[in-house]
């Protein structure tokens, strides 16, 4: 399964159980490390749990692979670790404190290397 049908199976698994907000950040060119996140919101720990819960599901019955996944226990944050794409299933809270589209968007260090060359 390549990284789009990845992509696709996993923003349809999470609207399933009525995730919102939901955000797909190709980071190709910021990491070598996975080629995209996905992050989505859930209104409380047990459905920020089965917004993840349902994610491993249906990748593992289209044949993919889940390597790990963490946070489950508190429920307010999970990560679900797909390989080239990294799940955050967040609570609003959480979500607004972190920010993860603006640390991921690429935008932050752009800006920041746009000050230090008008600076010199």
């Amino acid at each position: 399964m390549n990284v789009k049908q990845l992509e696709k199976l996993v923003v349809s698994a999470l609207e399933d159980i009525k995730g919102r907000d939901i955000e797909v950040i190709n980071t190709t060119k910021l990491t070598s490390l996975f080629d995209s996140i996905v992050i989505a919101t859930g209104e409380s720990n047990r459905q920020v749990r089965s917004l993840a819960r349902n994610v491993e599901d249906k990748v593992r019955e289209a044949g993919g692979h889940v390597i790990s996944t963490e946070g489950e226990d508190s429920g307010e944050w999970v990560l679900v670790d797909l390989g080239d794409i990294v799940v955050h299933v967040m609570q609003p809270a959480i979500r607004s404190y972190y920010n993860l589209e603006e640390l991921w968007s690429g935008k932050g260090p752009e800006r920041v290397r746009k000050a230090a060359a008008t600076t010199a």
